[in-house]
């Protein structure tokens, strides 16, 4: 009996660094909403596309990368990625119209993808064991959530001493360090004799015209549009909604004692919810349908937010939901591309992943997007917010047909 493959590799480590410090990054942007606004005098919508833009620049990199990371090397598409996202924050903090931010957000997106979920996932995905590959693909997404923990917060702190400007400049050297764990990252295990033998454009013409393909792509709309609209607009959503904080309550004893204070935390809860989750989805995917794992997700989600927006949003009832959807947050990423990988196998893993991941992109610039644009309309969030429901109630229906077997090869490939 051969010794049981280790879980926790070199190359697991460190990929879940890079997304750790990929992630708090990102997942601070929403911090910046009300700080950018009120120094310009901008209306909400002008961040808010700018982060939108952000998003669907990260969507269009991501496949752009995966090809990238496959023909040249990952190092060399994450050296790239990180770059990026450091010249394009630090641009950001000496810019002063909305059109110059948002341009200089297309090169942050690209970051993003450079050293997100699309390039690193396929790296951990390919070293990992067939037993050990759902697991490791929830872990390293925890990552991310890790560093989503504690990025808002710091945005929060940092922001009460530097402006906002400053914090970018802070942020552009900080992604920065994710290169020193580029020694960790190996090359994966070797492709198999039929993914050698299949072109990437092979591939993906057969990934285009497999149904399953194509609901998976359509699928992860909704995760983009509802994870884009929370971490860009939640913050100032709470702030401005919800009730007030009980001066002598539990939160204002451990130092929350303002709307605002309370909707950095809630992005941080939100990541800590979401470390056990998606460790919780990879294992999960190891032992049951991933599709129908992806339906129940979909469905919990939709429930939570219908309930939270019907209900008074209160302190209580903020921290509640937090943690809910935390615990579905990133659940969806390793189920997906785990999905991915088990139907079309690991050799072009980061390109067809990439261009699923530029649906839920394109759901997520229109979640952030529609977030400023409805507010500045309505003077409020709900109509988006309704937005959102629905679009998770349609992944939850459409991940049903889903055919999760192994794509057969062409005929004429198959038998080389």
């Amino acid at each position: 009996m051969s010794a049981p493959s280790r879980l926790f590799t070199p190359i697991l480590i460190g990929g879940s660094l890079i997304l750790l410090i990929n992630f708090a990054l990102r997942a601070s942007f929403g911090v910046f909403q009300i700080p950018i606004a009120e120094d310009f005098g901008w209306p909400r919508a002008e961040f808010s596309l700018a982060i939108a833009i952000q998003n669907l620049a990260w969507g269009i990199g991501q496949p752009i990368f995966g090809a990238l990371a496959e023909r040249w090397g990952d190092r060399w598409a994450i050296i790239l990625g990180a770059v990026l996202y450091s010249a394009g924050l630090i641009l950001t903090a000496f810019a002063t119209t909305p059109a110059t931010i948002q341009l200089l957000e297309v090169m942050v997106g690209f970051g993003i993808a450079g050293t997100g979920f699309g390039v690193i996932l396929a790296v951990v995905g390919r070293a990992a064991s067939d037993e050990n590959r759902s697991l490791a693909l929830g872990i390293a997404t925890a990552a991310g959530s890790a560093g989503q923990v504690f990025g808002a917060p710091l945005a929060e702190i940092l922001l009460s001493f530097y402006a906002w400007q400053a914090v970018f400049v802070i942020f552009g050297g900080i992604i920065l360090t994710c290169l020193l764990f580029l020694p960790m990252l190996g090359n994966g295990r070797p492709a198999t004799r039929h993914e050698l033998e299949e072109s990437l454009g092979s591939v993906l013409k057969r990934a285009f015209r497999d149904p399953s393909y194509l609901m998976i792509f359509v699928g992860f709309f909704s995760c983009g549009y509802q994870l884009g609209f929370i971490t860009a607009h939640f913050p100032a959503m709470i702030t401005e909604m919800c009730g007030p904080i009980d001066p002598t309550g539990m939160l204002a004893g451990i130092g929350i004692t303002t709307t605002s204070a309370l909707g950095a935390v809630a992005i941080s809860l939100i990541g800590l919810a979401n470390i056990a989750g998606s460790i919780y989805a990879g294992w999960l995917g190891k032992h049951y349908t991933r599709k129908y794992l992806l339906a129940g997700i979909y469905t919990l989600r939709t429930i939570a937010s219908a309930a939270f927006i019907l209900l008074p949003i209160t302190p209580f009832s903020v921290i509640v939901f937090s943690l809910v959807m935390g615990a579905l947050w990133l659940a969806t990423v390793p189920l997906t591309s785990g999905l991915v990988a088990y139907i079309f196998g690991l050799r072009y893993m980061a390109t067809l992943y990439g261009f699923v991941f530029l649906s839920h992109q394109i759901g997520s610039f229109l979640g952030v997007w529609l977030g400023g644009a409805l507010y500045d309309t309505y003077g409020n969030y709900m109509l988006v917010w309704w937005v959102g429901v629905g679009v998770g109630a349609f992944s939850a229906l459409i991940h049903l047909p889903v055919r999760e077997a192994p794509s057969r090869l062409p005929k004429a490939a198959a038998a080389v």
